[in-house]
This record gives structure tokens, sequence and C-alpha cells, in this order.
């Protein structure tokens, strides 16, 4: 059991830097095939540790928002919402200034958006 939490921390570092350098947004499997990106994988590795352990993760999560592309600042928007509803909230509303562009991926549509566009749209359906 020794070293078991240095290699789930050294997981949860490298899946915090995939998503702080995403330039594209995708949530599932993209493409006929349904592949995941290893930027989804990375979203979804931090997501469990969110789960496992909101606290130790949060602070991260805020940084990933201040220091993230574009996309990493949706996926930091998007678990921040999950960890502290408020704080997405706050994090989408901020987000909603922002013109930067950055790619987004559902199913077989690739596409391109704006930090403007998206978090508004994101605001109106919640």
């Amino acid at each position: 059991m020794f070293g078991i939490g240095k290699k789930r921390d050294r997981e949860l570092s490298s899946a915090l830097d995939e998503l702080r350098q995403a330039d594209t947004v995708a949530f599932g499997g993209v493409g006929i095939a349904g592949t995941l990106l290893p930027v989804t994988e990375a979203y979804r590795r931090v997501e469990a540790a969110l789960a496992d352990d909101p606290e130790g993760v949060r602070g991260e999560l805020d940084r990933l928002l201040a220091e993230g592309t574009p996309a990493g600042r949706v996926y930091a928007a998007t678990l921040l919402e999950r960890a502290d509803p408020s704080a997405g909230r706050a994090a989408w509303t901020a987000l909603r200034d922002d013109p930067a562009e950055f790619g987004t991926f559902t199913g077989c549509v690739m596409g391109r958006t704006t930090l403007r566009e998206y978090a508004t749209e994101h605001h109106s359906r919640g």
C-alpha cells in the first residue's frame, strides 16, 4: 500500500495539467467509434478525485479556472459547479465576458465557440 497516495497525487496532477492545456471540450466519446479524448479522460480523473476529496481538489479547480486555457476554464467551471454550486455560478458569470475561443466535440460534431457563448448558453440552461 505504500506509495498509493503518491501515485494518486501524480495522476491528479497529470490530469490537471492536461486540462490546463486543453484546446477542446468533450465530455463524452467522439467520432463514430466514440473514442475518449485524453482531455476527457483527464476530466473524468479529476471528477473522481473531486468526489473522493472535494476540499483537497477545490483549490486546484480555482487555479485551473485562473490559469487554464479557455477549454480548461470550461472544465474548471463545470467541476466547480459540482463541488460548490455558488462558486460554479460565479465562474460561469465571469466567463460570460470572455471572448476567447476553443474547440468543442459532441459525438461526431466538431465545432468552435467562445467562452462568452458557451457560458451564456450554460447559464440559460442552469
